[in-house]
């Protein structure tokens, strides 16, 4: 079994052709990408079975959204047993304003936020903005 099969396997999704396909993408990606980068990349594919492919894989915490303020909703794979679980597992995300590029600082976990009684987190999302180290030429 290679290792796309695998991580489906251990998502519980069913490994279609087009799953495979945009999980490669994704893999081959080392930053965030919006459902019209995927779309125009597999310029061939229908725009809804891409959506709801992204969709399966949110959902099975194969992939995360990301709202980087753009005003487009960004994707990119979880890391190995990531759960997507607030306390544990979100990092922070840092978009460069000139190359327009968002990425996952994975190493980089965003800390455990107390709220006040009666408040209930159901996401959380931390962007930094400024710019990356490509284009300051660090």
């Amino acid at each position: 079994m290679d290792v796309l099969e695998k991580i489906m396997e251990n998502s519980n999704v069913k490994p279609t052709a087009m799953r495979l396909l945009v999980l490669q993408y994704l893999l081959n990606k080392n930053v965030a990408v919006s459902l019209t980068n995927i779309e125009d990349y597999f310029d061939n594919s229908d725009r809804t079975t891409l959506y709801r492919t992204l969709k399966t894989f949110v959902e099975n915490r194969i992939a995360h959204q990301i709202d980087d303020g753009t005003g487009v909703t960004k994707y990119a794979l979880c890391e190995e047993h990531c759960n997507c679980e607030i306390d544990t597992d979100l990092h922070l995300h840092f978009h460069c304003n000139n190359c327009n590029e968002t990425i996952c600082l994975t190493e980089h976990k965003i800390p455990h936020i107390s709220l006040p009684e009666g408040y209930v987190a159901e996401n959380v999302n931390l962007v930094v903005k400024g710019v990356c180290d490509k284009c300051s030429g660090q």
